[in-house]
């Protein structure tokens, strides 16, 4: 057998730490052929006929030319996406046991892995494709990691098109077959009905769905689930590059996390669950201190008491038409006497019976809320290379001194990790560089993760490499 041995660099690292590292959002490589034998097995041949398209369906686009791309708004999709020339790390993402037994040459703990392929099926508007493949991929999971567990932890895949479908695949994957971790589409593309051929909205799952979601997060609560959002934003809005992907790529993650987030909030989702805690990967956590920022900045000017101050019936006519008279001068005095032609537009009376507290949903009574959603419910995976992360820790720049939980998420098994050997070593630079101090790596390594896994569910940890350490932590010990 071969000894996968950590680097002198991983050695020196690991020993100045005093806890585990647990990777938040690994990938795996998913071997297809015995996908599609599990889905001729639950579906049947047609079902996996049409799952051979999807297949094939990078190799079919990259045939279709720039004019025709255009002509029907096909965005440019991913391509040279995973590891070839370093054939190693193509096979330790494919092979299970490989990846246990280099798990210490990485300077990994345990590794939560989610899908590769299996981040397609659960976007595909096919409704029994997209059902049946989800349902193999994760008898795919359940069946090759059983014997790993202790160190790695797969993550299955729910389809959210609508919430009973979500709860049938939910109780599949964790009742049925044992996963303990959950990826579920949380930026869902909607027909408008009426606005043509290829007109969509995007669906957040919380505010202004098509779907009352609750009876999803009650069974989340349930099963001892944490939500978690592994969702593309290419190929959407802005991200419509018939011809490159790098385009569409950059920030996608981060603006379909984004569009979740904030949807979750402003339905009211983590207020009326709080026992739940989200995760939201691959986008870092630059969006997301914005978003707080941004939240925060919103509910001090436009709460339901602050926005009143912007009524029309709060202007004062005779004060206004007074420094009119004083002021006004030229071309605007000359037209005085039409006044109330200039003041209606962004100050329209509203329609009787609407409600001027756009808070009212989110349920969210003061900025106190806001800092509790965003650094005990949600959690923000970042890759081992994102210097950002350290935003999350700062507490000068976060309002109200909050640290927003930065996950640390190496991204092994894709184009972004040229070399799985140097997650660690990269996550480090954060402390070489002095953007972090020791605990804040222990908190994005280990105490985060170990808050959003364990913070729905006490037991995630249990059976693991990592699980003495983790009751402690979960413990205050």
């Amino acid at each position: 057998m071969t000894n996968y041995r950590p680097s002198d660099e991983v050695r020196r690292i690991r020993a100045q730490l005093d806890h585990p590292v647990i990777d938040s959002d690994g990938h795996l490589i998913e071997f297809l052929p015995l996908v599609r034998d599990l889905l001729v097995h639950l579906a049947g041949e047609s079902v996996a006929q049409r799952f051979d398209a999807v297949v094939h369906s990078g190799e079919t686009l990259q045939g279709v030319s720039d004019e025709m791309r255009k002509r029907h708004g096909i965005a440019q999709s991913p391509w040279w996406g995973i590891p070839t020339r370093n054939t190693l790390d193509r096979a330790t993402a494919m092979l299970p046991r490989l990846l246990y037994e280099r798990l210490d040459e990485l300077g990994l703990d345990v590794a939560v892995l989610y899908p590769t392929y299996g981040l397609i099926p659960i976007h595909l508007p096919d409704d029994e494709l997209r059902q049946a493949t989800a349902a193999a991929f994760n008898a795919y999971l359940a069946e090759q990691y059983a014997p790993y567990t202790d160190r790695l932890i797969p993550v299955a895949c729910i389809p959210t098109f609508t919430p009973e479908e979500a709860v049938r695949e939910l109780e599949h994957a964790v009742v049925d077959l044992g996963l303990r971790a959950v990826m579920m589409g949380g930026a869902i593309r909607r027909p408008i009905p009426e606005g043509g051929p290829g007109a969509i909205w995007v669906d957040g799952l919380g505010h202004g769905s098509l779907y009352d979601y609750d009876l999803l997060w009650r069974r989340c609560v349930e099963l001892g689930v944490s939500p978690t959002f592994h969702s593309s934003g290419s190929g959407w809005g802005s991200r419509m590059s018939t011809n490159n992907y790098v385009f569409n790529h950059i920030g996608n993650f981060a603006a379909a996390g984004e569009l979740t987030a904030r949807s979750l909030l402003m339905g009211g989702v983590p207020l009326r669950f709080p026992e739940l805690r989200f995760a939201f990967q691959e986008g870092g956590t630059a969006w997301a201190c914005n978003l707080y920022s941004d939240v925060i900045g919103h509910w001090e000017k436009r709460n339901a008491e602050a926005v009143t101050r912007y009524d029309p019936a709060e202007l004062d006519r005779g004060m206004l038409t007074s420094l009119f008279d004083r002021f006004a001068a030229g071309a605007v005095r000359e037209r005085r006497s039409r006044l109330d032609e200039g003041l209606g537009l962004l100050s329209e009376p509203m329609i009787e019976g609407a409600s001027i507290d756009d808070f009212a949903e989110s349920l969210l009574k003061s900025p106190d809320d806001i800092k509790d959603v965003f650094s005990r419910q949600y959690f923000f995976g970042c890759e081992a290379d994102d210097p950002m992360a350290a935003v999350a820790f700062d507490e000068r720049l976060n309002p109200l001194g909050a640290r927003l939980p930065a996950l640390f998420a190496s991204d092994i098994g894709h184009w972004d990790v040229p070399d799985f050997r140097k997650v660690l070593e990269e996550a480090w630079e954060l402390v070489e560089h002095g953007l972090l101090d020791a605990e804040g790596f222990r908190h994005f390594t280990f105490a985060n993760p170990v808050r959003l896994w364990a913070g729905t569910n006490p037991g995630f940890f249990e059976g693991t490499s990592v699980e003495k350490a983790a009751t402690e932590e979960l413990t205050g010990l």
